[in-house]
């Protein structure tokens, strides 16, 4: 029994190590780590809708946190504590008030960094030239829309009436490009989609998430948003359009940045903001369809 454990471990790293050099990470640890993830999204969305601003809240302050570490390590000087408090705060704000309180702490967090921002300068050998101190506010802005502001779309639409299955529609959308694109690329990619930004990246894998969410969106329409077949191409599509846009967009956000992940923190995935790219504007894209057909 032991040299037969021993064997099959053996098995089992031989194999991780060839998908790892493959792939370029964990995938087993990474599937494992995603499906915590998704099961307690799952669990605070259909359950007890209350439990996702708690979910949303640790999602955003570990995100917010890594994102502003990251444009500190290159150089843009975002406040960390008015950072991680405004996209934070956010999210209470726009459940509690909705759409006012969405703005609300949007301009609120905006006045609170950028005030912070300045008043660091003030400070003995702190003083920045007005060009820094521009970018600094510019990369702040980033943080807050970014993050918060993206997420908080997502908070509105489970706030309505029916509201959380059109997220968990978006989200299964969403995974299931990023899953298709990933699969379909591995195995038939060729030609780069776009290699100065993101080489990995092919126009097959864009293809298999293309019929995947087509697929996947009709489904999704007709058995759990009670929509005609036709919405569900047209949420396929835009989900598609919008996770892949994102994706690509966090890719260049790295590249100017210089790092290959925001953080280390999710083995296999990188840091949270990796596992959110497609996400974020994904959520907005989701709410103003609810607006439009719900």
């Amino acid at each position: 029994m032991e040299r037969q454990f021993e064997a099959t471990k053996a098995q089992i790293d031989a194999t991780s190590e060839r998908i790892q050099a493959r792939t370029g990470r964990n995938l087993i640890l990474a599937i494992l780590i995603g499906l915590v993830l998704g099961f307690a999204m799952l669990f605070s969305l259909i359950v007890i809708k209350e439990l996702f601003l708690l979910f949303g809240a640790f999602i955003v302050f570990f995100t917010s946190y890594e994102l502003t570490q990251a444009l500190r390590r290159s150089g843009r000087m975002v406040p960390v504590i008015p950072a991680v408090l405004a996209t934070v705060g956010m999210i209470p704000l726009t459940w509690f008030f909705g759409g006012a309180g969405q703005w609300l702490g949007l301009m609120g967090g905006l006045v609170l960094m950028i005030a912070w921002r300045v008043v660091e300068t003030l400070l003995p050998g702190r003083h920045v030239s007005g060009r820094q101190l521009l970018r600094d506010a510019g990369a702040s802005v980033l943080v807050l829309v970014y993050v918060g502001l993206f997420t908080s779309f997502t908070v509105l639409t489970i706030a309505r009436d029916g509201g959380q299955w059109w997220v968990l529609a978006f989200l299964i959308l969403v995974i299931v490009a990023d899953t298709a694109a990933y699969a379909s690329g591995l195995s038939f990619g060729r030609h780069p989609m776009a290699p100065s930004i993101s080489p990995k990246k092919t126009w097959e894998g864009f293809a298999g998430a293309v019929l995947a969410c087509l697929v996947g969106g009709v489904l999704l329409a007709v058995f759990m948003l009670q929509e005609p077949w036709w919405f569900g191409l047209v949420l396929g599509v835009s989900i598609l359009l919008s996770a892949t846009l994102g994706d690509l967009s966090e890719s260049l956000l790295k590249r100017d940045l210089g790092i290959k992940d925001m953080s280390s923190w999710l083995p296999g995935h990188g840091g949270f903001l990796d596992r959110l790219d497609s996400i974020l504007p994904s959520a907005v894209v989701a709410y103003v369809l609810f607006l439009l057909f719900a």
